[in-house]
């Protein structure tokens, strides 16, 4: 017979494949709204994006939705419009700096989230987690530097916003008194459906209206906008859910950790980035730093007991930017 342990063995290989394909879609979200959005497009294209999601999430929502109380609408709703303005900065960042520096630079909420968590609680952070933000943070500063050294473009300061605020979202998801022990699908569905109030606010003020835009678009735009819609956002919530069942915790954020190294390869194979050699180090820079500092703190994640997946951070409903 088996051991448990050699029995669990397949149960998490099996359980590897889909979190893959998971962080593939992410990676590859920056070049399909990198391509399907212009600076005057972006809100209507989320607005569009949303009015696909939102009827076919319901479905399986309708059910918790209904158990949710005032206070619980009230908090997914807040959290709802943080999460507006993170889809905004991502995709204005996409529009304005590379695929490639997009995925890379918005890694760092794996590094900014333990240190503004460690901020916030008073703990201590492992001094191999503060050596990898370092590294992160180098990474990021030779990425950026172009042709030549200088300042960061809009694109890559926008995109580092959004990194920061997925942090702040994080945060006040984790802290949020009225959503604990909330069906996490239901939750994600009023956060989506508030961030989508905040996009339709948005438009009069951001381009031409959304049926103009989709009046527009032919067969390869609906094809970019369905794929960020089913694969982006639905196929990679529903595979969490299942996942985090099957295997750790952890497992499941080193393997969606790999998300920036399909940005990249995306990117620079598909997109037609082009990295100088230094911008190139600085890449890969990131992609050890945020390795490092996620395995610094995941570890001591692992000896808790599973808990419901926090599936209605920014990350988890991708988001992506997608």
């Amino acid at each position: 017979m088996r051991s448990p342990s050699q029995a669990a063995a397949p149960r998490s290989a099996f359980a590897d494949l889909p979190l893959l394909a998971v962080a593939l879609v992410w990676g590859s979200s920056f070049l399909a709204v990198k391509h399907l959005a212009s600076a005057a497009t972006v809100v209507p294209m989320l607005v569009l994006r949303f009015g696909v999601v939102l009827p076919l999430l319901g479905v399986f929502a309708w059910r918790g939705l209904r158990g949710l109380g005032a206070a619980q609408w009230r908090g997914g709703a807040a959290l709802g419009g943080i999460l507006g303005g993170i889809f905004l900065l991502e995709s204005y960042g996409v529009v304005h700096t590379s695929a490639t520096n997009a995925g890379l630079i918005i890694s760092l909420t794996m590094i900014l989230t333990p240190l503004a968590e460690s901020a916030v609680s008073r703990t201590a952070i492992p001094r191999a987690f503060v050596g990898a933000a370092a590294l992160s943070l180098l990474g990021v500063g030779l990425l950026t530097e172009g042709a030549g050294l200088h300042a960061p473009s809009l694109g890559d300061l926008l995109v580092l916003g959004a990194a920061v605020l997925r942090t702040a979202h994080v945060l006040a998801m984790s802290r949020s008194r009225a959503l604990r022990g909330v069906d996490s699908l239901a939750v994600t569905w009023v956060q989506l459906a508030a961030a989508t109030v905040v996009f339709a606010l948005a438009c009069p003020f951001a381009g031409p209206a959304p049926w103009r835009v989709a009046a527009h678009w032919g067969l390869a735009q609906w094809a970019l906008l369905l794929y960020l819609a089913l694969f982006c956002t639905l196929f990679a919530f529903f595979v969490q859910m299942w996942a985090v069942r099957a295997t750790s915790p952890s497992r499941v954020s080193l393997l969606l950790g790999t998300e920036p190294l399909w940005a990249a390869v995306f990117g620079i194979a598909l997109g037609g980035d082009r990295l100088s050699a230094l911008a190139l180090f600085g890449g890969v820079l990131v992609l050890l730093g945020t390795e490092a500092g996620r395995r610094a703190v995941v570890p001591s994640q692992s000896a808790h007991p599973a808990p419901e997946p926090a599936l209605g951070t920014a990350r988890n409903v991708h988001e992506a930017i997608g």
